[in-house]
C-alpha cells in the first residue's frame, strides 16, 4: 500500500514526464523511431519501479494522455511485472529499474518449447510483441512439444537467438515497438520458468483481463489527451465564427455545449476504467481464493470499460477537429495522431464481442470464457 504522499510524489513525476513528452509528441510521431529514448526517460524518472497498483493505473493514464505510445508501453510494463505473481510467486519488485515487455499474442501459433539440459529450448515467431524490441526482460509463453503443456517464463530480451523483425508499420501507435519476435533455439533456464498454465484457474486467467484493463486506461487517456490539446488550441488560436455574435470561440454556445458533452463522456469513461482496474487489483489480491464467480464479475466490468472507453476514444479524437476548425488540420499540429492512435489501438480485439459478453452476463449470468482476450 502506497501512502497518499507517496502516490502524489509519483503523480508529480508522471506529470513532469508527460510534460516533456508533450513538447515534441508530433515530431516523434512523424519520425516513428524505436522508443529507445522514451524508455530511457521512463527509466531516469523512476516510474518503472512504482509498485502500488492504484498508483500504476494513475501514472499510466497521465503519461498516456500526453503520448499514448509511451503510456501503452508503461502500462504493459506494469502488467508484465504483476502477471508474474499469478503463478503463485511473490510480486516482483523492479529494484533493478528494468523495462519489461511480453511475447504472447494468443492468435499466433504457439512457440515450441523443447526440454534440454538445465531447462528448455524455445523456437518460433510471434507478432505484435509491444515493447519487446526495446525491453530489458520479456515474459514469454510457449507450449512443450513433449507434453503439450503451456509454460510461461522470463528471458533476457537480448538473449542469444532472439531477433526482432522491426515490422510494425501501422497508422497509429507508431512508437510502441509492436513488431514481431523470432526465437531461434533460445535457451530457457529452468529457474526462469514461472509456472504451468492452468486453463481452469481463475487466478491465472486474470492475465488476459489485465491486458484489457490496461487498454481501457489508454483509451480513456487518448480521449483526455485529445480534449486537453484541443482546449489549448481553442483558448489560444480558434476564432469565433462570424455568425456567432461573439468575439471569442470560448464564448460560442455551440462550442461550449460540445466541450461540455465531451468532458462528461471522457470523465465517465475514465471513472469506469479506474473502477475496472481497481476490481482487477482486488481480484489479484485474492490469490488462489479467487472464485470463478468473482472472476466473472470482474471480467464483465472490464468488458464494460472496454466498450465505453472504445466509443469515447474514437468519438472524442474525431470530434475535436470540429471544435478547432480547418486551420487545426495543418500537419504541424498533428491532431490526427490522437485519432490514428485510438483507431489503431481500439482494434486490438473486436469490441462487439466485449459488448456481447456484458449483455450475456447481465441477462443470463453467462460468464465469459477463459481466453487470451476475456
Amino acid at each position: 500500500m502506497t501512502s497518499t504522499d507517496g502516490r502524489q510524489k509519483w503523480l508529480t513525476v508522471a506529470d513532469e514526464v508527460a510534460g516533456a513528452l508533450r513538447v515534441d509528441a508530433a515530431e516523434r510521431d512523424r519520425a516513428g523511431a524505436e522508443p529507445v529514448a522514451e524508455v530511457a526517460a521512463l527509466r531516469r524518472s523512476g516510474l518503472l519501479t512504482v509498485t502500488d497498483w492504484a498508483t500504476r493505473q494513475a501514472v499510466t493514464r497521465v503519461v498516456a494522455a500526453a503520448d499514448a505510445n509511451i503510456g501503452h508501453l508503461l502500462g504493459y510494463h506494469y502488467l508484465q511485472l504483476w502477471r508474474q505473481s499469478l503463478f503463485g510467486g511473490p510480486v516482483r519488485v523492479n529494484d533493478e529499474n528494468l523495462f519489461w515487455a511480453g511475447v504472447s499474442n494468443p492468435l499466433d501459433a504457439a512457440l515450441q518449447l523443447t526440454p534440454a539440459d538445465g531447462g528448455f529450448r524455445v523456437s518460433g515467431r510471434k507478432t505484435f510483441a509491444t515493447g519487446a524490441s526495446v525491453a530489458d526482460r520479456i515474459v514469454v509463453s510457449a507450449t512443450r512439444v513433449d507434453t503439450g503443456e503451456k509454460l510461461t517464463f522470463t528471458l533476457d530480451a537480448r538473449a542469444e537467438g532472439i531477433s526482432y523483425a522491426g515490422d510494425w508499420d501501422n497508422i497509429g501507435q507508431r512508437l510502441t515497438a509492436s513488431g514481431g519476435v523470432v526465437f531461434d533455439d533460445v535457451h530457457v533456464p529452468e529457474s526462469h520458468v514461472l509456472g504451468r498454465h492452468d486453463e481452469h484457474s481463475p487466478r491465472q486467467s486474470l492475465a488476459a483481463l489485465g491486458f484489457q484493463a490496461v487498454l481501457a486506461q489508454v483509451y480513456a487517456a487518448l480521449a483526455e489527451g485529445a480534449l486537453a490539446e484541443a482546449a489549448r488550441y481553442t483558448r489560444a488560436t480558434s476564432r469565433a465564427w462570424f455568425l456567432s455574435g461573439v468575439d471569442h470561440a470560448t464564448a460560442d454556445p455551440y462550442v461550449l455545449a460540445t466541450y461540455g458533452e465531451l468532458v462528461a463522456d471522457v470523465e465517465a469513461a475514465g471513472l469506469l476504467a479506474d473502477r475496472a482496474a481497481e476490481a482487477l487489483g482486488e481480484a489479484g489480491d485474492r490469490g488462489d481464493d479467487l472464485t470463478a464467480a468473482q472472476r466473472s464479475a470482474v471480467a464483465a466490468l472490464i468488458s464494460s470499460a472496454k466498450v465505453v472507453t472504445t466509443r469515447v476514444a474514437n468519438h472524442t479524437t474525431a470530434k475535436v477537429f470540429e471544435l478547432c476548425g480547418a486551420r487545426a488540420t495543418a500537419a504541424g499540429y498533428a491532431f490526427d495522431r490522437f485519432w490514428r492512435n485510438a483507431r489503431t489501438l481500439t482494434l486490438h480485439d473486436p469490441v462487439s464481442y466485449k459488448a456481447r459478453e456484458v449483455g450475456a452476463y447481465y441477462l443470463t449470468g453467462e460468464a465469459a470464457p477463459f481466453t487470451g482476450y476475456s
